[in-house]
């Protein structure tokens, strides 16, 4: 007799997949993509297409975030991939992203990797649903929305946990624990993460030298700033540039 684990197998073999993953496209602003491990999308909702400006799954299929998205944010999803493919799990996290006009959006997003029945991990999967603006307006969401706003406005000067907690409205420890509690990290790691985050995108769309734009995001120490480059994205700014130089 076959184990309620066998019949579970034989019966999801039996599915129509496509018509379960149809059923992304009723959840009314919930972004859901599947990658294989090269990054390229095999599935997307039409949240998603709909988000990225993409007109059909047909021409999203194959496709890398490289082909709609800015080059640096881009590359932000692929480093994030390359977690994922390791076996790291992302559970609701709070995301700040900026678009091109320096519009700040919030999302919260969940990534999975994704294991074929062998146990070989072959993909990612992931949602990710965009805060409204109704929420954004609660006053936990509102008390980090203006020191990240300050954040990433003056993320090349020197930034003191005093005047944050105070354009917060929070003393420094409530602060602190605010960011650890919804982002995950504490200001300072936010901060260093948005200088990081700024300088690849300089590293990517200008021909600054990595000890001009380290000094222009707020490094003072190159040494510092290439160590830190490397912590967070798990490569040498010195790589990015002669990688950039070679693909072009």
């Amino acid at each position: 007799m076959l184990s309620d684990e066998h019949k579970a197998t034989n019966f999801f073999e039996t599915v129509n997949l496509d018509e379960v993953m149809s059923m992304f496209d009723l959840m009314p602003g919930v972004m859901f993509w599947v990658k294989n491990c090269n990054g390229q999308i095999i599935h997307a909702n039409q949240a998603f297409l709909h988000h990225n400006g993409i007109a059909t799954l047909h021409d999203a299929i194959g496709q890398t975030d490289l082909a709609f998205s800015s080059e640096h944010i881009a590359r932000q999803f692929i480093n994030d991939d390359k977690k994922v493919l390791k076996g790291e799990h992302v559970t609701e996290r709070l995301e700040v992203n900026q678009s091109e006009n320096g519009e700040i959006y919030w999302f919260i997003t969940s990534k999975r990797p994704l294991y074929a029945s062998t146990g070989q991990i072959i993909g990612t999967y992931g949602t990710s649903k965009k805060i409204s603006d109704k929420t954004c307006s609660l006053p936990e969401i509102q008390a980090l929305r203006l020191p990240v706003d300050y954040i990433r406005q003056h993320f090349s000067q020197t930034i003191r946990m005093a005047d944050l907690a105070k354009i917060s409205h929070l003393s420094v420890s409530a602060l602190e624990r605010r960011f650890k509690k919804h982002l995950h990290m504490t200001p300072l790691q936010f901060i260093n993460q948005v200088r990081l985050e700024n300088a690849r995108k300089m590293l990517i769309e200008t021909d600054h030298s990595v000890y001009q734009i380290a000094l222009s995001v707020g490094f003072s120490d190159h040494s510092y700033f290439s160590r830190q480059f490397y912590n967070y994205f798990h490569e040498l700014p010195s790589d990015v540039k002669n990688l950039l130089r070679k693909t072009r």
